[in-house]
């Protein structure tokens, strides 16, 4: 298909205009619950089909899951070494959809797995040939073998002693929550109305079946009725909520799909990897995985798969989760990072899909993969994938939706080559993911947003006043937490220097958001947060 390019000017995303929206008496064709990659990707894919779409989210978009990722965009590996070819194959292609559509915000990022055993390079190096095959066309980079000094060029602080050499892969990397936001605006360029804090409350049912829900903004109070063809539950981990809500309502049992499990990360300053590439334990003493990933400035090292049983918004990290991170990190690097190193720390509960006979106590037996259902009364539930395959689950929710009468049938890719905004037109040079963010962030959205008051007055690297500026007017931000989470991603990167930003960043929310209804910048439940990314677990 021909490539295709959102509206290039910003779009506003004021509220009053969006909940005056909100309120207009009409049927949508079709419905969102959960404004997470999924719902978003949903959003978007069915707006450019031209249906009339709202979507709706209790807190900020990718709040949850969809913004504590470990920021990679690949086939996974893992699954390979699992036998799973067809997630695998699938991933591979998705990965160079998002990388081609969103080229400011995901781009190719290098890996190297160490080797410390004589067959390690070998054994593996075999298998990511095998990688390299399934992308065909897709790949990103070819597969190479390291001997022990070119390890240590590329990993310069890869622990030498024992060092055999390594094997260098190549998969992708991104900033998923600008990411996620760069899909609500693009839904938004195409006409879909979305709408973050404005909590779905219930489901609207007639004659057994959905027609669609009721929902309260969160900053008013103030409630709102939607009626829609078709509702989808894409609320993450959260979904077995509104399933049970459906189910009462027409008074049949639901039992429980998703089984959480908790991935924790922890950031340490870039010295620890002073490199460009990744590194990558397949194997840890216990058979897990361990990352030490560069991200914008800093190195992210993890993570865990811990089963949870609650479901905090906030979550927080076990001891032996810390333990197990700065543990094998320091089995892997020169210099060993210790509690006293860790500037961020954050959690993220990934949906995993249980089979109906399984209680969810070991996660290695759960499915990674998505799941579509329909109930019996018509609400569609997606969860479970991941975020790089986030466009090819959405096409798949569509599909369900029509091959159960509830909207129009049509062919699926029109997301296939399709520009997110920012991802048109002539892009600033890009240093990578890596790299601390800056103006490049912005992509072809560059130039509006330095046009705002207080583009030379930088409040910390890689945020400007300016940026806060168009994070309220054109990226939906209403929170110090909005700015400082995820259109700036501070408190993921070091918490105490975000908390040391929630001042004047609320100063700035006020003044463009004025006397607006409901409006409050939120700045001390934001510094509580910080001191929460701050704490570690003892």
């Amino acid at each position: 298909m021909t490539s295709a390019s959102p509206a290039a000017a910003p779009l506003p995303t004021r509220r009053p205009a969006l909940l005056a929206r909100l309120a207009e008496p009409r049927t949508y064709d079709l419905a969102i619950i959960g404004g997470g990659a999924t719902g978003l990707g949903v959003a978007l894919d069915a707006a450019l089909r031209g249906l009339s779409v709202v979507l709706v989210e209790s807190h900020d978009f990718a709040k949850g899951t969809s913004s504590r990722a470990t920021k990679l965009v690949h086939g996974g590996v893992r699954y390979l070494a699992q036998g799973n070819i067809g997630l695998v194959r699938e991933a591979l292609h998705e990965r160079a959809t998002l990388l081609h559509n969103a080229p400011h915000l995901a781009r190719p990022l290098p890996f190297v797995m160490p080797s410390y055993q004589w067959w390690e390079t070998p054994f593996y190096g075999v298998g990511l040939k095998m990688y390299d095959a399934l992308a065909g066309e897709a790949g990103l980079g070819s597969t190479e073998f390291l001997g022990r000094s070119e390890t240590l060029r590329l990993l310069p602080t890869a622990r030498a002693d024992g060092l055999k050499g390594g094997v260098k892969y190549w998969d992708g990397q991104f900033d998923d929550a600008r990411l996620a936001l760069a899909i609500a605006r693009t839904a938004a360029a195409q006409g879909a109305l979305l709408v973050n804090y404005c909590a779905a409350t219930g489901l609207v049912h007639e004659d057994g079946k959905i027609t669609g829900l009721t929902c309260e903004d969160r900053e008013t109070g103030r409630t709102f009725r939607i009626a829609a063809r078709c509702v989808v539950n894409a609320t993450g981990v959260w979904v077995d909520e509104f399933r049970q809500k459906d189910g009462d309502a027409v008074h049949r049992p639901v039992r429980p799909m998703v089984a959480p499990s908790q991935g924790v990360h922890v950031v340490v300053d870039r010295d620890f990897l002073p490199t460009d590439h990744a590194l990558l334990v397949p194997k840890t003493a216990d058979g897990r995985v361990l990352f030490a990933v560069p991200w914008l400035g800093k190195t992210i090292l993890g993570t865990t798969d811990t089963p949870r049983h609650d479901l905090s918004r906030e979550p927080d990290a076990f001891r032996s989760e810390l333990d197990f991170i700065l543990g094998e990190s320091a089995r892997y690097l020169s210099r060993a990072p210790t509690r006293a190193d860790v500037r961020s720390i954050w959690v993220g509960l990934r949906p995993l899909v249980r089979p109906q006979d399984d209680d969810g106590g070991n996660t290695k037996g759960l499915s990674r993969e998505h799941t579509v259902l329909l109930s019996r009364s018509g609400l569609v539930t997606v969860t479970g994938g991941k975020w790089t395959t986030y466009r090819a689950m959405a096409e798949d929710v569509l599909a369900k939706c029509a091959e159960a009468g509830l909207l129009p049938a049509s062919a699926p890719g029109v997301t296939t080559d399709f520009r997110l905004v920012g991802g048109t037109g002539n892009l600033p040079a890009h240093p990578g993911i890596g790299a601390a963010a800056g103006w490049h962030s912005y992509g072809s959205e560059t130039d509006s947003v330095r046009s705002l008051p207080g583009s030379a007055n930088l409040l910390a690297d890689g945020l400007s006043e300016a940026m806060v500026r168009f994070a309220v007017r054109n990226e939906y931000a209403r929170t110090v937490e909005d700015v400082l989470a995820r259109r700036s991603r501070w408190l993921f990167l070091d918490a105490k220097k975000a908390g040391e930003l929630a001042p004047v960043v609320a100063g700035l929310i006020r003044d463009e958001l004025g006397a607006e209804s409901g409006a409050d910048p939120k700045q001390g439940d934001f510094e509580a947060l910080a001191a929460h990314y701050l704490a570690l677990p003892a």
